[in-house]
């Protein structure tokens, strides 16, 4: 049978085109039964007892995840250190959680050197950093490796307090997620805190006339003057879920269907068709039930993220410390 060579050419040319690199392996459960058995079981016991010590780790763990997965893919490259890595960009100023990666990095060179990738060890402890909060746990597909450079200038196309719908949507696109996706994993503010910085501009003047972002319920507006005064220290942290902001939990879409979402960018979720039916359907009314959908559907979307732009195969290394490249 003749084989047309531009039909298997074409596609290749087109993914090179787009930035990717075809390799023959891609990630999968069990990577490590054979060289690492219990690299899961160190990492969780880690993530656990940094979680028992301060339980705010959880959204840190969470979040660095996030903001590696973003920018050049699933590589650990956030966790590199110096003046001008990704760390050191404004975006990711008040990133948490690379003391508790490091420690569980140090933990499994001890019994399996130079076989874990340090981006392996951030997906597995968002995992468990997400299931510790009282959300769902789910296989971690395991595989990748640590990129080779970090530079601040490449975090560009982090989702932003800021953005539009719009914006986000395409910032979402872009990395192969769809609107589902983007409502979903944004649903991860159900934990954690932010900056005063990100919230004050909406409060007393959103546009330049002294007055207040009117999707804001007027209740809600008070209290959140009241945390974030327009005198007062904008790095000063508030919920980002004003009712169970340590609990994973589905109040957060509650929020946005009030006009209590503290982000601009979350409340903005409202406004758009397509992305409101989803926050709709995560907050509808019967708690228990929506519940495990969210849950579901958090864990579906979060390995979907979670094997963006990855490195296998020959691709990238295997660090021996995490901030440093070998």
């Amino acid at each position: 049978m003749a084989i047309n060579m531009a039909s298997l050419v074409y596609p290749v040319m087109i993914l090179l085109i787009m930035g990717y690199v075809i390799d023959c392996q891609a990630l999968q459960k069990g990577f490590y039964s054979d060289t690492c058995p219990k690299v899961e079981d160190i990492v969780k016991s880690t993530v656990q007892k940094a979680f028992n010590d301060d339980a705010t780790i959880a959204p840190g763990l969470l979040r660095l995840h996030f903001h590696d997965c973003f920018v050049q893919g699933c590589d650990a490259s956030v966790l590199i250190s110096g003046d001008s890595s990704e760390r050191t960009a404004f975006a990711n100023a008040g990133l948490r959680g690379f003391e508790v990666i490091d420690d569980a990095k140090s933990q499994l060179e001890s019994v399996c050197p130079g076989v874990i990738s340090c981006a392996d060890i951030l997906a597995i402890a968002a995992r468990d950093s997400v299931s510790l909060a009282g959300g769902p746990s789910w296989s971690v597909e395991l595989g990748r490796r640590d990129g080779m450079a970090s530079s601040a200038s490449d975090v560009s196309n982090l989702p932003a307090p800021i953005d539009s719908v719009d914006v986000q949507r395409q910032k979402f696109s872009d990395k192969g997620l769809s609107d589902h996706d983007l409502v979903t994993l944004v649903g991860a503010h159900t934990i954690g805190t932010t900056a005063c910085l990100f919230v004050k501009y909406r409060l007393f003047n959103f546009t330049a006339t002294g007055n207040s972002d009117p999707t804001i319920s007027p209740s809600f507006l008070s209290k959140l003057q009241n945390m974030c005064p327009q005198s007062g220290d904008s790095s000063d942290r508030i919920p980002l879920d004003k009712d169970t902001v340590s609990k994973f939990d589905v109040s957060y879409f509650k929020n946005i269907r009030n006009g209590n979402a503290v982000l601009e960018s979350d409340q903005r979720l409202w406004g758009d068709s397509s992305t409101k039916s989803i926050v709709q359907n995560y907050a509808g009314n019967i708690r228990g039930l929506l519940g495990l959908r969210f849950n579901l559907e958090f864990s579906k979307s979060m390995v979907k993220m979670g094997a963006i732009g990855v490195k296998t195969g020959s691709l990238g290394e295997i660090r021996k410390v995490c901030s440093q490249f070998n």
